[in-house]
């Protein structure tokens, strides 16, 4: 068993967490995983061999920075590692990550291969769901050993550790980021501000299982919108410009949004949303 404390959230997808949690215990256990449920209270869960502390938080919508903030409340190891529940980890994720963290101080992220339709099934291995995982094409992981990134822009949520005392240090997520978007780039770059480096790691993978979503995410385009209008007036940028450049295309705000204080011009229809469904033999 390693220190490291595992926060996952779940809203409704029971499936994908039951293989979270069926990961974990393929490798080396954690001290804990943390489950925060974004919603009611849903039913118990298997021994999976190591404790798993489940905490509800009622509320609508996806409310991720409090999600993320209350696990980090409820668990107790010096190290955390967060991993989105969409995520199936590799036998030594954990222990890597928490080997990592023993040794640098920063935002560690790991590999993360994206799973086309049906690649999850009874039986599956970690070796092939690796080969059937496509990596991300723009974050590009060493050989071997960690390596910084001066763009704290690539830091993603989907599976990352920190130590607790500097998640602690760096005031965790903030709360105002309400619902999907720019909470966890907002993170990255308070942490490069405060000397607090992401690193990329060649330890450990995650296999994120398929899900319905959308290119570009019109069904979080509220959210989307408010928390890029948060991340300008603290940063000075735009995050989610390729979002928000598809949002302008699309007749949804101002193609000038870089310039007017991104101008809403309508949201979008239900059916408008359905249109941009990723197709389900695409990973991404």
């Amino acid at each position: 068993m390693v220190s490291a404390s595992v926060v996952t959230l779940n809203k409704g997808r029971d499936a994908h967490l039951a293989r979270l949690l069926e990961g974990l215990a393929r490798g080396t256990p954690p001290a804990e995983c943390v489950v925060v449920e974004m919603g009611a209270e849903p039913p118990p869960l298997p021994d999976y061999g190591f404790p798993v502390r489940r905490i509800v938080l009622g509320a609508d919508g996806l409310p991720l920075a409090r999600a993320r903030n209350a696990g980090r409340r409820v668990a107790s190891g010096d190290h955390l590692v967060y991993l989105d529940v969409d995520c199936i980890p590799s036998p030594d994720l954990v222990e890597s990550l928490d080997a990592d963290l023993a040794e640098a101080d920063g935002l560690i992220c790991c590999e993360v291969r994206y799973l086309p339709f049906g690649a999850v099934s009874d039986g599956w291995t970690p070796a092939g769901l690796h080969a059937a995982g496509q990596p991300h094409p723009v974050r590009v992981f060493p050989e071997a050993g960690r390596e910084p990134t001066n763009n704290p822009g690539l830091f993603w949520s989907l599976a990352f550790g920190v130590r607790t005392a500097t998640f602690d240090r760096l005031g965790g997520f903030d709360e105002a980021f309400d619902g999907y978007g720019a909470e966890d780039t907002d993170l990255a770059f308070r942490a490069a501000a405060a000397g607090v480096p992401v690193l990329l790691t060649a330890r450990g993978e995650a296999y994120h299982q398929h899900h319905l979503a959308c290119d570009p995410p019109l069904q979080h385009f509220d959210s989307i919108v408010r928390n890029a209008r948060r991340f300008h007036a603290r940063h000075g940028l735009w995050p989610m410009d390729g979002w928000l450049d598809a949002f302008a295309r699309l007749g949804h705000v101002s193609a000038t949004w870089r310039d007017d204080d991104l101008t809403v011009l309508r949201a979008p229809f239900h059916a408008e949303v359905a249109a941009v469904r990723v197709a389900s033999e695409d990973p991404f």
